[in-house]
């Protein structure tokens, strides 16, 4: 007996899902990129301003590193890993059948763009740029927007995978999804 053919439905479900991950990275990505905009044209070079007393601050600082200023030295490494995450994302998309995983991937993908952005186009420039950090929580660190997409999209992968939930639909052939 000759397997059947997938039916519409579920290839066109599965494109539904490439387009939930497309439009939470725009969205992620969005958010971010108006939010450092707002913060560097108002709140660069001025006092932090509180937000829930001491524990939560606006304040503006420019990180050539990664999280909590480690690596500043190596900030054309985490170029190159942000350019290597969102092609990553963009090829398993092919495959994305699920709308758990099309989130986490697009608030992935939005964040890493998010910050990419700040490293091509901020000073110094030329892949080296200094991201732009402003949401200080006290006694942890000074992030932004995009960092905040990253860190919920990777919490959502983890538990997505300790619950067994699949990226995409075992059922459907390779060549259909993409």
């Amino acid at each position: 007996m000759e397997p059947q053919e997938p039916q519409e439905p579920q290839a066109s479900g599965a494109r539904r899902r490439v387009w939930v991950l497309w439009l939470v990275a725009a969205v992620a990505y969005a958010v971010d990129l108006g939010s450092k905009l707002a913060v560097v044209a108002e709140l660069e070079g001025r006092d932090s301003v509180p937000v829930l007393g001491s524990w939560l601050e606006l304040r503006v600082q420019r990180n050539p590193g990664a999280a909590f200023g480690m690596g500043s030295a190596t900030t054309l490494v985490f170029t190159l890993i942000a350019l290597a995450v969102a092609a990553v994302i963009v090829r398993v998309s092919r495959r994305l059948t699920s709308t758990p995983w099309a989130i986490a991937l697009g608030l992935l993908l939005g964040g890493a763009v998010g910050n990419l952005t700040d490293r091509l186009f901020r000073s110094p420039g030329g892949m080296r740029g200094a991201v732009v950090d402003f949401v200080s929580v006290r006694d942890f660190s000074v992030m932004n927007l995009a960092d905040w997409a990253i860190t919920c999209g990777g919490v959502l992968i983890v538990v997505l995978s300790l619950f067994g939930h699949e990226l995409a639909d075992a059922r459907l052939p390779r060549e259909q999804t993409g």
